[in-house]
Parts: C-alpha cells; structure tokens; sequence
C-alpha cells in the first residue's frame, strides 16, 4: 500500500486494523517497505500478471489443439473453445473477488486457493480442495517432464532424419532426455520463492509464444503450398478413419485436451498475491484475466485452426513434434527447443506451489528442528550470497527425481493429462469459485443468479465427466501397446 491508500484510510474511519499504523514508517523509495500484511511490499502489475498467466496458460495445451478441433470440426471445435475460455474468464473473475475476504480492499488476504476456499468454505471442502489441486500440480509436473523429453527427442530426430535423408527410422529412447530435464529442474527448484521466478515467468512467455507462432506459421505456410483448406465442418469422419464409438470417446477427450489448455485457476491467487494496490488488486486481476484470456484465446484459435486446415483429419496429437513437418529442420528445432525452455519456466511455476505448501507444514510441524531451518550460506563471486536451505534441498530434489521417476514409467502421459484436465477443470476452474462466489456475496437460494452460477456448475461438470472418460478410453488403448521402460519412438 503506497502512501495515497495510507492517507484514503486515515480519511474513511471504517477500517479498524490494527496493522494500519505501521505502513508509513519507512515512505523513501529504495527501502524495504511492507503491506498491510507486514509482508513485503508487492510490486506486480496489470503486466506482470499477465505474464504470469500467459506463461501457465499457453503451455504445452497448445500443441494439441489441431488434433482436439480435428476431433470435433470447424463448427464444433471453434465453439467449444469460445465456450471454454468465455468460462475461464468469467469463474477467473469470480475467483479474483476471493483473494480478500469481506472487504475488496483492506480485507484479510488469502495468499493461497486452498486458504480462500478455507476462509470462505471451511470444513471438508479445505481438504478436497487441497487434494485436487495439489493432485492436479503434481500431474501436471509429469505431464511436462514427458512433454519437454519428447521436444528434445524431436530435436535429435529431425537432425537424424536430416543427415539420412529421411532413410533412419531413428529409433532413440526418452529416459537421457526426462533424466536431464530433472536434472534442471533440480537446480531451478533451490529458487526459494514464487516472487523470485518472475523473470523465468517472462521468458517462458516468450518461449511459448515463439513455439506456437512457428506452429502458426508452418501451419499456415502448408495451407499456402496445398492451396486448401482441409478439414471438414463435423471433424474426423466415420467409417474412413474412426468407428463411430471412438468418434465418440475421441470428442470427449478433445474437450479434455481443451479444458487442459484453459486451466490456471490452479494458480490464480497464487498470481494474484504478488500485485501491488492501490487499485483493489481484484480490479488490477480482472484486468489481467482479461486481457490474457483475450490473447490467449485468439492465439489458440490461430494455432488450433490452422493446423487443422494444414492436415485435416490427420492432425497430430502434437502439432510440433508429432513429425507432420519435416522441413524447415531447423526451424522445427527452434520451435521444440522454446517448448523445452517454455517447460522448464512452467515447471517451477506450477511445482512453486507444492513446495511452498509442504515446507510450510513442516516448519508447523516441526518448529524447533535445526534441519528445517538450517541455512547454508554461499558466496558468489560477483554476486550476492544464495542462501540454501538443507530441508528445502533435500526435499526438492526428492520431489523432482519422484516426478521424473514417474514420466519414465508412463511416457504416454498426454492421455493422463487429459485426464487431470478434465479432472481439475470442474472443481477447480467452475465448482470452488462458483461455491466462494454464493457464499462471499450472499446470494439467496433460488434466486436467478444462484440458479444460474449452478447451472453453469453442472454443465461443467457433465462436459468434465465426459471429457476424463475419453481420456480414460485413451489410456486403456495405450495401456494394450505399452511396455513399461520401452519408448514407442
């Protein structure tokens, strides 16, 4: 809070904080001032919000939109992802109103989605939250690790097929690829704090624009070379290429892959907890939802339609990497090493979460343990000291060779990420925030508004149950073919 909020508060004698008095202590620029929360003072932005959310949002959902509108059609599949990001924005909103309990602007903040639902649900609620969303993180840290390992096999690939001629089939296994990309993640998982990932935030989000604007435009330049349009308005047809029931199951997981693009209610208020007020920080975040949600949109309609013109029915679940495109390689070889470098920023900022929450239990559970607390101090040269944590060390690195271990185990985890998506989608992304939202506002039973946030609720929830039994189909077919420990590349 600058000094103008300060002043509003002396002005307006409804807000008895009893923090209230020490915000102005230290007014000089250039020192370390607080928040109302005695916390440091925040300093995000309409920006850097949405830098934030671009970088979790226009993940690696991207890539497998093609083939979610191959699924569905030219007039299905455009629809749905209108339908789904017009969702996104509208319950984000409802979200954003979360952050401070009761009063918009002074509030008791709550600096995680598993505290609002606590503050303003309570009970069970707290419990089944916390699973699903930690559950949905930790899924998602899989997902990626199997998605930047496949985008480095690319890589090679296109190289190895590039030196033969196209005559090696370059057989190659993934386990090198996930064990590097943990070893990474490792070292960029000792950054101790969500604040301090900002610049990783923005370069991911450039990563993740350059990756799908290649897509876009390889997409684009093949329409141009065939002279047509593929694709047809009901999707993938009967008979030639699917029967009819997996028709079906297929539709259902394209949702799920497009709920999957959609999803960062996740972290929200996670995001929201690093802008600055004045203006109420709800207002600064609906700002940036918008706007995010806006690009984020337009781009995927871009990247998902014009792959689809480019193949048709023969859309791959991966646009990038799924070898539709041969050439230009070494234009395929930027856009796979942004998506690797996209993931590696992605990775922290959803794991970001996770540790935050367990050392916080830890150091609950057990406050007088030296190796909790114990600091290990580092010189740099040229500088500051990095601090390092033993607890936080050891946990980490645990944490990352576990995800790791489990994308060795199951490499087709696209299925299974449909499957949190779809998943994640209904009760974190429509059900808490439409819950919060009733209850927040006070909103009488049956009154036209609460039928219709329930309405929404429940639509949700058929599209998300329909969305993970796709995916569940889509697992039980991979599961037939699968060897443990055996790539299919």
């Amino acid at each position: 809070m600058g000094e103008n909020a300060a002043t509003k508060n002396h002005h307006h004698h409804h807000h008895h904080q009893v923090f209230d008095i020490s915000i102005d202590v230290l007014p000089q620029k250039g020192s370390k001032c607080f928040d109302d929360d005695n916390r440091l003072k925040r300093t995000g932005s309409v920006w850097t919000a949405s830098a934030h959310i671009i970088t979790a949002v226009i993940g690696s959902g991207v890539l497998s939109l093609a083939w979610a509108i191959a699924q569905l059609g030219w007039i299905a599949g455009p629809a749905v992802m209108f339908l789904f990001s017009f969702v996104s924005y509208y319950t984000s909103s409802l979200l954003a109103d979360c952050y401070r309990a009761g009063d918009p602007v002074s509030g008791k903040r709550n600096y995680t989605y598993m505290e609002a639902v606590r503050s303003i649900l309570g009970g069970a609620k707290v419990k089944a939250c916390g699973f699903i969303q930690y559950l949905n993180l930790f899924g998602i840290a899989i997902g990626y690790t199997i998605a930047a390992s496949i985008s480095m096999m690319a890589i090679k690939r296109s190289n190895c097929f590039h030196e033969s001629g196209g005559k090696n089939p370059c057989h190659m296994s993934s386990y090198p690829y996930m064990i590097m990309f943990g070893v990474t993640e490792i070292v960029f998982s000792q950054i101790p704090d969500f604040d301090q990932i900002w610049w990783l935030s923005i370069v991911a989000a450039v990563m993740s624009f350059t990756y799908s604007s290649i897509g876009l435009g390889l997409g684009i330049a093949k329409v141009a070379a065939t002279g047509s349009f593929r694709g047809s308005l009901t999707g993938i047809s009967i008979g030639s290429t699917v029967t009819q029931t997996q028709k079906i199951w297929r539709s259902f997981q394209a949702l799920g892959d497009i709920a999957f693009a959609y999803s960062f209610s996740v972290i929200l208020i996670e995001i929201q907890d690093t802008i600055k007020s004045p203006p109420s920080e709800a207002k600064t975040m609906k700002k940036a939802t918008m706007l995010s949600v806006t690009v984020t949109t337009l781009f995927y309609m871009l990247c998902g339609c014009m792959g689809y013109a480019a193949f048709g029915d023969l859309a791959p679940g991966n646009l990038l990497t799924g070898f539709a495109f041969y050439n230009p390689f070494w234009l395929l070889d930027i856009a796979n090493a942004a998506i690797v470098i996209h993931l590696v920023g992605a990775y922290q900022v959803y794991c970001q979460p996770i540790f935050a929450f367990v050392e916080q239990r830890a150091s609950q559970r057990w406050p007088e343990s030296g190796f909790i607390t114990k600091e290990i101090a580092i010189p740099v040269p040229g500088f500051r000291r990095i601090n390092l944590n033993l607890f936080r060390l050891v946990w980490r690195t645990m944490f990352v060779i576990l995800t790791t271990i489990i994308s060795m185990l199951l490499p087709f985890f696209n299925d299974v990420v449909g499957i949190l998506g779809a998943l994640g989608f209904w009760p974190l992304t429509v059900y808490f925030p439409v819950e919060m939202y009733i209850e927040q506002k006070k909103i009488p039973k049956w009154s036209t508004r609460w039928i219709c946030l329930q309405m929404l609720s429940l639509a949700c929830l058929v599209i998300t149950i329909a969305a993970a039994a796709g995916s569940i189909a889509g697992v039980m077919l991979d599961l037939k073919a699968y060897k443990p420990f055996k790539t299919s590349y």
